[in-house]
């Protein structure tokens, strides 16, 4: 039907006959001559027609927005003083000879370059919105990203395999979506939270290098970097340490940096342990870009007769951390009472402040309601260690060690996006050496950082018996500005270590019979050492893209209730459907019908 894509088109075209197709972007009709501005995945096109053709002419008076065209014309030069050099096809034009309208459309429910129509309305019209040019650019952004993804690793030798999507609910760490079985009365099936167990069995089945573009279903509160459901770049290999496993992830992703975004990302990537990411930024993530920093000052707070600092400064449990601002004391009081409800989000009780106005007056020379609480030496020792300097102010976190961490930690990356001391560029890092459990505290019990089948730092199963909280695991994670892109880890590969480690997690032969047989069974016939690693990628895509969301860099994502606005799921199904499903309704006391 067509010859060329609209977006194609420049000087090179000039008296060349064409045939597009494509949507009407704009209509204009000035005085006898009619534009149009037709639009395809690849741009837009100027179109010109004059009365000359009366019939053709005709036609075109009858076109409106979002009208579906075929055009045949002729390409000439536009004239001078009408030359758009921000459009691609800017330089040039179509003197349309013929033209078909293919369809009709209704006025649309919004107009394409409007920016201010609410996200809920583009999504419940999503067919339209994905034609503004900022959402097909990510989505053709995307497309290439996953391209280039497979084309590296089909050329390091792994194989694209598929796994199921119904499958056995398992404990990994979120709410599983239940599937109930038609023919198996009473029994579900689990859409998968990950492929981890069947990547391993395939190790164990000697595929060695396996990944999968694979959608996984969490059932969890959403948020901006959330769905229910979402793409996963699933990888996992065989005979290769964590080393090996980094080096070849970071090689891949640098390689879509420079194809997509023409970026060189630094060879190699920095590597960080867990304990310091948490010590200097409050995060098992942190934004490097950020040069704000978590100073302890819990030796110098233990002294103190302020319970609120000496508290926590004299619980093993608790921490006692300062956060230096670069020229802060400008900000106001108001501002500092919205950071504190700010990290009272996170569990603070409060948000305790320094300005320093002039350090060299001592005490004078500063300001804060609790400089009263606080000796003459602490004073000038914080101010020492934190490197404060006229016009900074210094923020204090004083509670249990997880909520400084996570309070603090939120109000750095607050505080660097707020005062723009965020740097430019790309900032990637490797987190490694986990530890391999942490305390529940609502459950009063540990479980694992990252997931079950995560190696410990030992071969031996006595070493991991004697000290299991303190043990570190063979995790690795990749941190891009901020944002986890991937996870993944060495896998346990034999059944005395994997007893063990669920031992520690409560999980008693039993269970681990009921849950995990399948896996504990091929574990006896031959496992290989293995280890892998899944990336998000509709968070690496929202990355590149500088997307708000990952929903705007997916094609029909849900909102944050977890609905689809434009198919209006979920949504109530038949009482035939549910006694197909063996599922009775609930009746209310007033006989009215309640969720299964």
């Amino acid at each position: 039907m067509r010859t060329h894509y609209c977006g194609e088109i420049n000087e090179s075209h000039i008296d060349q006959e064409i045939t597009v197709c494509g949507w009407v972007h704009r209509r204009r009709d000035h005085g006898g001559v009619i534009f149009i501005d037709l639009r395809d995945r690849e741009g837009l096109l100027q179109v010109v027609y004059d009365p000359d053709i009366e019939e053709v002419f005709a036609t075109a008076e009858r076109v409106r927005n979002e009208y579906v065209l075929r055009v045949i014309g002729k390409v000439r030069s536009r004239p001078e003083g009408t030359k758009n050099d921000n459009l691609a096809t800017g330089q040039i034009e179509v003197l349309g000879k013929q033209l078909e309208i293919l369809n009709v459309a209704d006025t649309p429910p919004f107009q394409l370059d409007d920016d201010d129509v609410s996200e809920e309305h583009r999504l419940r019209y999503r067919y339209v919105d994905l034609r503004r040019p900022e959402m097909l650019k990510n989505l053709q952004l995307r497309s290439r990203v996953t391209s280039l993804l497979r084309n590296y690793l089909d050329s390091n030798g792994f194989l694209d395999i598929e796994t199921p999507m119904l499958t056995k609910a398992t404990p990994e760490g979120a709410r599983d979506y239940l599937v109930p079985s038609r023919t198996h009365e009473g029994s579900f099936f689990a859409l998968p939270q990950s492929p981890q167990l069947f990547k391993q069995l395939l190790m164990m089945s000697g595929m060695e290098r396996y990944y999968q573009v694979v959608r996984c279903f969490r059932d969890e509160d959403l948020r901006a970097d959330r769905q229910p459901e979402f793409t996963q770049l699933d990888i996992e290999t065989s005979f290769l340490d964590e080393d090996a496993i980094m080096g070849m992830m970071e090689d891949m992703i640098r390689g879509i940096f420079r194809g997509v975004l023409d970026v060189e990302l630094p060879t190699p990537f920095p590597r960080m342990t867990h304990a310091e990411a948490m010590h200097r930024y409050g995060s098992d993530k942190p934004d490097l870009r950020i040069p704000l920093e978590l100073i302890d000052v819990g030796d110098i707070m233990a002294g103190v007769e302020f319970k609120v600092f000496s508290g926590p400064a004299n619980d093993p449990k608790g921490r006692v951390a300062a956060l230096r601002v670069p020229q802060g004391n400008k900000l106001t009081r108001k501002e500092i009472d919205e950071y504190t409800s700010f990290v009272g989000i996170y569990g603070a009780r409060g948000l305790a402040y320094i300005k320093v106005n002039e350090l060299a007056k001592g005490r004078e020379g500063l300001q804060s309601p609790i400089l009263k609480f606080l000796p003459d030496e602490a004073i000038s020792t914080i101010m020492e260690r934190t490197g404060a300097e006229d016009g900074d102010l210094v923020f204090f976190g004083a509670d249990k060690m997880f909520v400084v961490n996570e309070s603090l930690g939120a109000l750095r990356v607050k505080l660097g996006h707020d005062l723009g001391l965020v740097s430019e560029g790309w900032a990637p890092l490797w987190v490694v050496d986990f530890p391999m459990f942490e305390h529940d505290e609502e459950g009063g019990r540990y479980v694992a950082l990252h997931h079950p089948f995560t190696a410990p730092q030992t071969d031996d199963p006595a070493e991991l018996q004697a000290n299991p909280h303190g043990m570190l695991s063979r995790a690795y994670d990749m941190v891009l500005n901020g944002t986890e892109l991937g996870g993944g880890s060495i896998r346990i590969h034999k059944a005395d270590i994997q007893a063990e480690v669920f031992k520690h997690l409560g999980i008693g032969d039993e269970e681990a019979r009921d849950k995990f047989g399948f896996l504990l069974d091929a574990l006896k016939y031959g496992c290989p050492p293995h280890g892998g690693i899944a990336f998000g990628l509709d968070r690496l895509v929202m990355l590149m893209a500088g997307a708000a969301s990952i929903r705007d860099v997916m094609a029909f994502p849900k909102t944050q209730s977890a609905a689809c606005l434009l198919t209006q799921a979920p949504s109530p199904v038949s009482e035939a459907q549910l006694r197909e499903l063996h599922i009775k309704l609930r009746k209310k006391p007033s006989g009215e019908a309640e969720k299964a």
